[in-house]
């Protein structure tokens, strides 16, 4: 059962931590559970999966383009990347989404890896059936990467002390959550999760 199980960490990268262009309040504070996930995963030999916004510099995701966001993550820059405290493995499969000036990227399912192999494709190879998810945002990335598995048929326990919300307003991460356990998806902390 183990090789059917994968950890996915959601877009934990500068832009959307302390200094970055995007950052999410406390987003910063879900880095050392990650860590203790990744370092779960690692010693078990179970795949880790950490999906980054990848955008080109114009992008319809862009408020000057008619989007919701300012510039974020764009290609090759410091904020795209992954926050240096992050341990991820040597063998971390890195998925990209938003890589196009029409993509807007939210669920990691719309990313591809480096050969341009989309997300489903990669952990039907693997033959995964259970994610594990965490990471940022919680009301935006992560709800949109939880509800689309779920969809595709995934197993999906959601992370809830390894992830942190936008909340542009108040309650849009509890929101989020409720939708995403209507939707099928499981509730676990590090000290009740078992693989």
């Amino acid at each position: 059962m183990n090789d059917r199980i994968a950890l996915i960490i959601i877009d934990l990268q500068n832009d959307f931590l302390t200094g970055g262009a995007l950052p999410v309040p406390d987003g910063d504070k879900i880095i050392p559970v990650l860590n203790e996930y990744i370092s779960l995963f690692k010693n078990r030999h179970l795949p880790i999966i950490a999906t980054r916004d990848w955008h080109p510099r114009i992008t319809k995701h862009f408020k000057q383009y008619g989007g919701l966001w300012p510039p974020h993550c764009i290609q090759n820059t410091w904020g795209a990347q992954f926050h240096p405290d992050l341990h991820l493995p040597s063998d971390i499969i890195i998925i990209s989404a938003g890589t196009t000036e029409d993509q807007e990227g939210y669920s990691g399912f719309e990313g591809v890896d480096h050969s341009g192999k989309p997300l489903i494709n990669v952990l039907k190879e693997r033959q995964i059936s259970h994610l594990f998810i965490g990471g940022l945002a919680t009301d935006y990335c992560v709800k949109a990467t939880v509800i689309q598995a779920v969809k595709f048929g995934f197993k999906v326990n959601l992370l809830t002390d390894a992830i942190m919300g936008i909340n542009l307003q108040p309650s849009d991460s509890q929101k989020a959550i409720d939708e995403m356990v209507s939707q099928g998806a499981n509730l676990s902390t590090i000290d009740t999760i078992t693989l």
